[in-house]
């Protein structure tokens, strides 16, 4: 009998947003779930809702949710409307196209979106 061992491969890809004239390094993309957001605090003091979609796409967006002034886009639940990804607030569950920024639910109301890339 004969034992064979994989190495499972693992993700060194970073996550930067774009800041100011160049590109903040974020954090390691294999600390980030496919499905599940992280909040991030960046050297101005903002803060930005990191996703990851099960494709493997990465988005970032302001992480202050406009309708409660509550700090918690990041803990929001992922999904898509006619094939634009976005986030629902955990709160009151208004839902934020991850690309643009754009509420779904209030044509008048946006978040901040923050070029990101992984490499």
């Amino acid at each position: 009998m004969t034992t064979t061992t994989t190495a499972t491969a693992r993700d060194t890809r970073t996550i930067r947003l774009a800041h100011g004239d160049g590109w903040l390094t974020v954090c390691d993309r294999s600390l980030l779930t496919p499905g599940r957001g992280v909040a991030a605090l960046l050297p101005d003091g903002r803060q930005v809702a990191l996703f990851v979609d099960r494709a493997g796409r990465a988005y970032a967006i302001g992480n202050r949710d406009p309708f409660t002034g509550a700090y918690v886009l990041s803990r929001g639940l992922l999904g898509s409307a006619q094939g634009r990804p976005f986030v629902a607030s955990p709160l009151l569950k208004q839902r934020f196209d991850l690309e643009t920024g754009a509420c779904l639910d209030d044509d008048e109301v946006s978040v901040p979106v923050f070029p990101v890339r992984a490499d």
